[in-house]
């Protein structure tokens, strides 16, 4: 039985590294997926800045048309000969001076919506910079511990090699079949007064005798292999006595 209790603790402690295995890469994935948001913000930020940059350079590339057309307009006034088509053209020189006005006003406004949208998009960079960087770190940090598990798994599974030969065949056997239902922790436990301490549940009595009188029996609950804990410890200590 203590060979098979070594044995279970083995498994358990490759289980434990299996399952760390297994966690790893979706762990990582959502840190990936955390950078790529931010990678995502930093753009929309970044294109929000373009965007009233461009605003401003077509306003101004506008505003110089207008002014061009102002002075072609005044230019042609002086030849106008009726009233009519100089009172026409004076209208639609005043109508393109208003539009000048207003996208003057337009590109100040721009100016300061621009100086602060650089100073908020430099603040952002700053911080999803950090941000970027300390999940790198993390995932850096997660692809070492997953390189430690996968080791210490290897190391496990050869420490554990010796003790399958040693389990008695037919034992080995409902081990592994118990472990193959994949119930949860220990396929081998103690029991506890008339408690079987995998489910908690109680043993019948005929059992109990049994696993007192230094046998291994199965719980008839959970299907767990009983064993006398303190009847374990006293042939340890003789055993140590006897050496």
């Amino acid at each position: 039985m203590k060979t098979l209790l070594r044995l279970q603790d083995l498994d358990l402690r490759i289980e434990a590294c299996r399952t760390r295995e297994a966690e790893i890469p979706k762990q990582k994935e959502k840190f990936h997926v955390q950078m790529a948001r931010l990678q995502e913000e930093l753009e929309e930020r970044r294109d929000a800045l373009k965007k009233l940059q461009l605003e401003q350079r077509e306003s101004e590339r506008d505003i110089e048309l207008k002014q061009a057309q102002v002075v072609k307009y005044d230019g042609q006034l002086f030849a106008i000969k009726k009233n009519v088509e100089y009172l026409a053209l004076l209208h639609e020189i005043d109508l393109l001076k208003k539009q000048i006005s207003v996208q003057e006003e337009r590109i100040i406004a721009l100016m300061v919506e621009l100086d602060d949208a650089k100073a908020r998009f430099e603040e952002d960079q700053i911080r999803i910079t950090a941000e970027m960087d300390a999940l790198e770190r993390q995932c850096a940090e997660v692809d070492a511990e997953l390189a430690e598990a996968v080791q210490a798994r290897e190391v496990l599974e050869e420490q554990r090699k010796p003790f399958l030969a040693q389990v008695e065949p037919g034992l080995l056997s409902k081990y592994r079949r118990i472990r193959a239902n994949k119930l949860s922790g220990p396929a081998v436990v103690p029991l506890r007064g008339e408690i079987c301490s995998g489910c908690n549940m109680n043993v019948r009595a005929q059992i109990i005798n049994e696993v007192l009188a230094g046998e291994i029996r199965a719980c008839s609950q959970c299907g767990r292999l009983l064993y006398d804990k303190d009847r374990m410890s006293e042939m340890e200590q003789n055993a140590e006595s006897s050496v």
